[in-house]
């Protein structure tokens, strides 16, 4: 696990295996949300992007 430290300010550096691993490049935006008692940082994605991101996936279900 990484650490990172919060500037005065408020401002965090992404690690550079994160950065990598998830393609950021500089300008790109991110949506930040707070969940329970943390902060995620989410990728946006241009929706030409997420074209069939779901392919394959079992869309059956048994109703109740």
């Amino acid at each position: 696990m990484t650490v990172v430290t919060v500037s005065p300010k408020f401002q965090v550096v992404i690690p550079r295996e994160i950065r990598e691993a998830l393609q950021l490049v500089p300008g790109q935006k991110v949506q930040v949300l707070r969940y329970q008692n943390r902060v995620e940082f989410i990728p946006v994605q241009a929706m030409r992007k997420m074209r069939g991101f779901l392919k394959g996936m079992d869309t059956t279900f048994t109703r109740e």
